[in-house]
């Protein structure tokens, strides 16, 4: 899977856990649009959604206490369930407090503008833009990354490819085998530097 951009294509990208770190210690800070972009990486990194899915996003779609996000408006017009976990949950909920304080009402996007608007997707690629560079990360550091980072993530930990495919919302999990394919090589890596000579 590339991803295109004005009509150039770029490989998939992956970032290691100590350069999603470095991600989001670029936008250190109480500010309140600082934690909104945090609450925002952490999302898409440890949920895998597509930017359109995180920021559609309403408070109501977010379970804490099952640990579970529901996505109403996925791709094709599925919805679907999705896990989050307790270090994204913790991420959110320093954004949620502070959104609350400033008045914003549970219909309005999570992610959202000093207007209470949903923040669109060109700002989110901005941002991580702006935070890649400033953290120091050679890599492109884009949305998708963030989801092909989960993606190779789980499967390097062993997790069944059904349930990843069922997390990213793919309708067919040999889109997800060929995802993995391009991101997560590290099997086939693994044998043929295993071999001896």
């Amino acid at each position: 899977m590339t991803t295109t951009t004005h009509g150039r294509r770029f490989p998939p990208e992956v970032l290691t856990p100590e350069e999603v770190r470095r991600l989001l210690n670029a936008l250190a800070g109480d500010r309140w649009a600082c934690l909104r972009d945090r609450a925002l990486i952490a999302v898409l990194y440890r949920t895998g959604l597509r930017v359109s899915e995180a920021l559609a996003l309403r408070e109501k779609d977010v379970d804490p206490a099952r640990h579970a996000v529901r996505v109403m408006r996925g791709k094709g017009s599925r919805s679907r369930t999705v896990g989050i976990d307790d270090g994204a949950l913790h991420v959110l909920n320093q954004w949620l407090q502070r959104r609350s304080a400033m008045g914003y009402d549970a219909g309005q996007a999570i992610f959202c503008t000093a207007w209470g608007r949903a923040v669109a997707p060109g700002h989110v690629r901005r941002m991580l833009k702006r935070a890649g560079e400033a953290a120091g990360i050679a890599k492109r550091v884009h949305p998708h990354g963030l989801r092909h980072t989960l993606a190779a993530e789980l499967r390097e930990e062993g997790i069944d490819i059904g349930v990843i495919s069922k997390q990213l919302g793919h309708a067919d999990i040999s889109t997800t085998a060929r995802y993995l394919d391009h991101i997560a090589p590290w099997r086939v890596v693994q044998v043929v530097a295993g071999r001896k000579w």
